[in-house]
């Protein structure tokens, strides 16, 4: 993997591109200080950004898992038919060892095990060809339903509103426009005027590094706060509403989102504002009955003890570091997907949407 300097163009940034039969990612680890796209030819390189968070956000590792499975296709492309489909599936076999928690990297793995199947009756360069399409369809589909999703949640925030938001679900953490971040672009493009209050989302800093420099390159007003200013502002009457995005929902409307989410959802219920999930379907998981049955990842303790050459923590400290939180289904004033709005979220909602929905 080989790296070149890029600036991305003011107003959108491309999180995903594919060039010169290649993907190009953004570092979104060097971010806000360098825009660096990274370019990658295989699914291991592609599995190690999303291992690393130079990619990170569930629809944007979605996305990029498609492409890992297409780029290994095309390298493996001259090889005879049992080779190729062994290289695949060692493939397939990295990419999901590269994140527990997102569900869109399992349904995306998925969505590509099918069609490869599918075309099992192809040359290996056909199937490489037949995948490599698909790969282009699922990062065109995300940003369509990151516009539905925009546009449903852009009626719930009033013209005028305080947002908080946590973590990153925004271009960034997408193919394009955002989740939690684009209801907000939605409603701004409707006309509101909307402001945006980012807590920092600790360890990672995604809400500092990553969403306030994405706002601002929109020239959408944001103030940064630390994650623990959250409830003292929503005393003050400073937060009208909350909005984040998730990384999968359980049958019961249980929402596994980045740590520090659950914290907020709580803060939300006392001080009685509402609290917004942007939720693309795919990130719904009926296979498990509620939020505990969902793996959290547990990342590195440098994460928390510093950064960079920077320790400020006691060497040898024990640390704890999960990666996510659940927030239980009745502390979701509504999810909203790309098909509508689904108030209180339950079992039996969810169960229904599914339904209509492979109906």
């Amino acid at each position: 993997m080989s790296s070149v300097l890029q600036h991305a163009s003011i107003g959108r940034v491309d999180t995903l591109r594919w060039r010169d039969d290649a993907l190009e990612m953004i570092d979104q680890r060097v971010l806000p200080g360098r825009v660096v796209y990274g370019r990658y030819a295989s699914a291991a390189g592609v599995a190690d950004a999303i291992r690393t968070m130079a990619v990170r956000g569930a629809p944007a590792i979605g996305c990029a898992a498609a492409y890992g499975v297409a780029l290994e296709a095309l390298r493996q492309k001259d090889e005879i038919a049992a080779t190729f489909a062994a290289r695949l599936e060692d493939a397939f076999k990295v990419l999901a060892a590269s994140r527990p928690t997102a569900v869109n990297l399992f349904w995306v793995l998925k969505r590509m095990r099918i069609a490869l199947a599918a075309s099992s009756h192809r040359s290996p360069g056909e199937i490489a060809e037949d995948l490599l399409v698909l790969a282009h369809e699922i990062h065109a589909e995300d940003i369509r339903v990151n516009r539905a999703i925009g546009g449903h949640g852009a009626q719930l925030v009033n013209d005028g509103a305080k947002v908080l938001t946590h973590c990153n679900a925004g271009s960034l953490a997408t193919a394009g426009h955002g989740t939690a971040l684009g209801i907000i672009r939605s409603a701004i493009e409707a006309g509101k005027k909307i402001s945006v209050v980012a807590g920092e989302t600790r360890p990672f800093l995604q809400g500092a590094r990553l969403t306030v420099w994405e706002l601002m390159q929109d020239g959408i007003p944001v103030t940064l706060i630390t994650d623990s200013m959250a409830g003292h502002l929503m005393a003050q009457g400073e937060i009208d509403c909350v909005v984040v995005g998730t990384d999968r929902v359980a049958a019961n409307g249980d929402v596994v989102n980045k740590i520090g989410t659950y914290m907020i959802a709580v803060l939300a219920q006392r001080h009685h504002i509402p609290f917004y999930v942007a939720c693309p379907l795919s990130t719904l998981d009926l296979s498990v009955e509620n939020g505990s049955a969902i793996p959290i990842e547990e990342r590195g303790s440098d994460e928390v003890t510093g950064f960079g050459e920077v320790q400020w923590a006691a060497k040898g400290v024990q640390v704890r570091n999960p990666a996510f939180d659940v927030t239980p289904a009745e502390l979701v004033t509504a999810l909203i997907t790309e098909d509508g709005v689904i108030l209180r979220p339950d079992r039996k909602k969810l169960a229904a949407l599914a339904s209509a929905k492979s109906a």
